[in-house]
């Protein structure tokens, strides 16, 4: 049965079995990952929250887009 190394959040590190040592990793960058999808939306929702209340000109509604066609 093959062996692995994981440290711990302690910093301590235990021998774990392979499989389980694989699970521990992959729940780590799960998390990682899960993480930096919801930083980057953030980042995105808001740069265009500021940009929308930023903008100068006036929003314009579908009716006076309709008429500026005609």
């Amino acid at each position: 049965m093959a062996k692995m190394a994981v440290t711990t959040p302690d910093g301590e590190q235990q021998i774990v079995r392979e499989d389980t040592g694989k699970a521990y990793r992959g729940v780590i960058w799960a998390l990682i990952s899960i993480f930096a999808i919801a930083v980057i939306g953030l980042i995105m929702f808001f740069g265009s929250a500021l940009l929308s209340a930023t903008d100068d000109t006036p929003t314009q509604t579908p009716a006076q887009i309709e008429q500026k066609r005609q």
